[in-house]
């Protein structure tokens, strides 16, 4: 006897193996139980829901049906039904049924295996679910009384139960640009997939990021929470990074799950940045009204293209724009010029030309800014105004007699941008000629033949000092009156004469 399990609920738990019941026939004249007819003149005598004798808890239902009553010596049918009550197989299914004593059996439908001793054995398979089977057996009975028999059914049921057997497994992918610009954020896209079979529990994704590397909140490890992650399914996250450096970075994330699957994918990126010098080279000294022309160039040292370039000189004030070289263009103070993309390596030179306009020390700044870089320069540039200062001397008198004063006009005129500073005065008297007084803006002392002003501490562009000097002749001759004149702006003296006769 084999032990089975069981398909189906409607099989209760305590049936197990090959099961076996027996039923009798009952006296024709005394079982007429059931009025429901199998075929033509025949009743239900008898049947039995086996195991527990209720349809809808048992596993076979065996039927027996006959006529009600018969005639000794006719021939007549009785027929044996068995029906799968579950909605699972019944196999081994082997029906066994003793013949009634005093019956004469003609034939049987379908035939038993075997037939011996007054006994035949049907072997039946298997009954599919709600299946029924028929046999049917003819013959007669000679003697009056009652016909008994009893079957005999054995059969194997089973409960059946599938467990699917799985294989998840993880595919992480990291996506990074080949290259990016330090100033630029870096954007990292992370997909992770269940490309097996069965359910991925509770997937996890670590990035453990780069040295210098953070996002853009100044987290350096980041967590991806997938979930539990079903056959076919992909999470996609994304997070924008930044860097601290330049350099190449490799990056790599890893996923995990709770059944001990991982994966781990890398992916490398070229941080770059453009970097802008500036240098800018002028005049250190301009006089006022003369030209001074700047030069400014702009050099990109870094790795990567600065795009965008613009560079801008201010004009300070002191100066006064006059032009600019590569379309530069002058508006609000400054000029500005369009340099576009300064690949690595790459310079550009501009000039500009000013006049100097104030006596002044001014510093010329400029600055080049692109997408990702900057950077500045100066110049300084002193602008000096020219002292010219004019000396002249008059006569007022002329001629005069032995006796006679005559008066010296002597004028100092700045007529230059500067102001000039410490102007000192000597005049010297002929031997025809002496000292009677002297007068201008700083006082004059006389020392025999020679007069000897005070310096004069400044005299302003355009402005004038006026001097005289009065003496007396005193011996007939045509005689020259002498001033000189020096300053701090001078390197030597300027002199000047007046010629007077005396008679």
């Amino acid at each position: 006897m084999k032990n089975v399990t069981y398909r189906s609920n409607t099989v209760p738990a305590f049936v197990r193996g090959r099961q076996h019941f027996a039923m009798s026939m009952l006296a024709i004249g005394l079982c007429a139980v059931s009025a429901m007819a199998q075929a033509p003149g025949q009743v239900r005598l008898a049947s039995e829901a086996y195991p527990t004798g209720r349809a809808e808890t048992s596993v076979i239902l065996l039927e027996r049906f006959a006529p009600a009553e018969i005639r000794a010596g006719e021939t007549f049918d009785y027929t044996i039904k068995l029906t799968n009550l579950t909605s699972s197989e019944v196999s081994d299914l082997i029906l066994t049924e003793r013949l009634p004593d005093g019956f004469a059996m003609s034939s049987m439908s379908p035939e038993p295996k075997s037939s011996s001793g007054g006994t035949a054995t049907w072997n039946l398979g298997t009954l599919k679910s709600r299946e029924a089977k028929t046999l049917v057996v003819t013959g007669s009975a000679a003697m009056v009384g009652e016909l008994s028999s009893c079957a005999t059914v054995t059969f194997t049921t089973q409960v059946c139960s599938k467990i699917k057997i799985v294989q998840p497994a993880l595919q992480v992918t990291k996506t990074l640009p080949e290259e990016v610009m330090l100033c630029d954020p870096i954007p990292m896209t992370v997909s992770v997939t269940n490309s097996g079979s069965g359910l991925a529990r509770n997937v996890v994704v670590k990035d453990q990021l780069p040295s210098g590397w953070t996002t853009m909140s100044g987290q350096s490890e980041i967590v991806f929470q997938a979930g539990d992650l079903p056959s076919g399914v992909t999470r996609q996250f994304s997070v924008d990074l930044k860097s601290a450096n330049t350099g190449t970075f490799e990056n790599c994330v890893e996923a995990s799950e709770d059944g001990g699957l991982t994966a781990r994918s890398c992916a490398s990126t070229r941080v770059t940045k453009p970097e802008l010098t500036l240098t800018k080279t002028g005049p250190n000294l301009r006089y006022l009204g003369r030209g001074a022309q700047f030069e400014i160039t702009a050099t990109n040292v870094g790795d990567a293209v600065a795009r965008n370039t613009m560079l801008t000189d201010f004009i300070p004030t002191g100066l006064r724009f006059v032009q600019a070289s590569d379309n530069g263009q002058f508006g609000g103070g400054r000029v500005t010029w369009n340099l576009g993309s300064l690949e690595p390596g790459a310079s550009r030179t501009v000039t500009v030309d000013t006049t100097a306009a104030a006596i002044t020390t001014v510093t010329n700044k400029a600055e080049v800014r692109s997408v990702c870089s900057d950077a500045n320069a100066e110049a300084m540039l002193e602008i000096r105004g020219v002292p010219a200062i004019l000396l002249e001397v008059i006569d007022v008198e002329d001629p005069i007699e032995v006796g006679s004063v005559v008066t010296y006009i002597i004028t100092v005129t700045n007529q230059g941008s500067a102001v000039g500073t410490n102007i000192s005065l000597k005049a010297s008297l002929p031997d025809e000629e002496s000292f009677v007084s002297g007068d201008g803006p700083t006082a004059g002392t006389a020392t025999g033949q020679q007069i000897e002003f005070a310096p004069l501490p400044s005299l302003a562009p355009k402005a004038k000092a006026t001097y005289r000097v009065v003496v007396k002749g005193t011996a007939v001759g045509d005689v020259r009156f002498r001033i000189s004149m020096i300053s701090d702006q001078m390197d030597s003296t300027v002199d000047e004469s007046e010629s007077t006769r005396i008679y």
